[in-house]
């Protein structure tokens, strides 16, 4: 007879001594239960991760068919235009013609059109080149060139075929230059002229200059050439002192004039190609 309390096991002699083998069965197979218990919960986990991994892939797979949704909204191969063999854009293999040198517009009388005045030259009633201000004095305009000058470079420009000489004066601190522009009709012509150049231009008094340069003063004088033009310079003391390689003052004077010149006779062929540029037919 056995009586069991709290999972004890009795033997039948009723002696109260614990059967042994009975406790031991007992216990193995609480252990397997325990065992069994622990491979069933693996098990469960092993399927919520397959669950949780399931879910995800469905996710993506969801995410992806939203991506073709996108997709599938793209225009069908019909809508599109059949012709998309469009002709690209042309250039053409023709480099644009270069801009005209002025210095072509000054070398000829052919191109070189524009009147000829004193005014055009010589503008206004003072040179301002720096803070070096000339004042301007008397001006003058001849066809017949020699009147203009002395010495042998009379009958050089005449020889040489000049057509108008323009002269102008002008005067700062106690210096006086007068200036001059012989026309020609080509710049081979006014070349010439300067290379076989003797004597110089006449002075040009009046506009509150006085006579300067005349009666042999020894004077500063420059010949040069610039297109269809030649230009000369006559400079010297109103006192009438003799000029010396020493008198930076008259070298001064002179080399503005003469730079001022050719300015002058260089925008002339600038003005006469920017028109060229803007009237073509003209």
């Amino acid at each position: 007879m056995s009586f069991g309390q709290g999972g004890a096991s009795w033997g039948p002699g009723g002696d109260g001594t614990p059967d042994w083998a009975a406790l031991a069965e007992e216990s193995a197979a609480r252990a397997r239960r325990k065992k069994l218990l622990m491979i069933g919960g693996g098990v469960l986990a092993t399927v919520a991760i397959g669950a949780i991994v399931t879910t995800a892939v469905v996710t993506s797979n969801g995410g992806k068919g939203r991506a073709d949704g996108n997709a599938s909204r793209l225009p069908a191969p019909a809508d599109l235009p059949e012709d998309t063999s469009a002709p690209a854009p042309s250039f053409s293999s023709v480099a644009p013609p270069p801009p005209p040198d002025p210095k072509d517009f000054i070398s000829s009388a052919e191109k070189d059109k524009a009147p000829i005045t004193v005014d055009g030259f010589f503008p206004g009633k003072k040179l301002t080149m720096g803070d070096r201000v000339h004042l301007k004095g008397a001006t003058s305009s001849s066809a017949n060139c020699a009147t203009g000058t002395q010495g042998a470079l009379g009958s050089i420009l005449a020889n040489n075929g000049c057509e108008q000489l323009i002269r102008a004066t002008y005067r700062k601190d106690g210096v006086a230059v007068t200036v001059g522009i012989a026309v020609f009709d080509t710049e081979a012509r006014a070349k010439k002229t300067v290379d076989e150049s003797s004597g110089g231009l006449a002075s040009l008094s009046g506009g509150g200059v006085n006579t300067f340069c005349r009666g042999g003063t020894v004077c500063l004088r420059t010949s040069n050439s610039y297109g269809r033009y030649a230009y000369f310079a006559v400079g010297g003391f109103l006192n009438g002192e003799r000029v010396t390689t020493a008198d930076k003052d008259v070298y001064a004077v002179n080399k503005d004039l003469t730079n001022f010149t050719f300015r002058q006779i260089h925008r002339r062929g600038q003005l006469q190609a920017s028109q060229a540029v803007a009237d073509p037919s003209g």
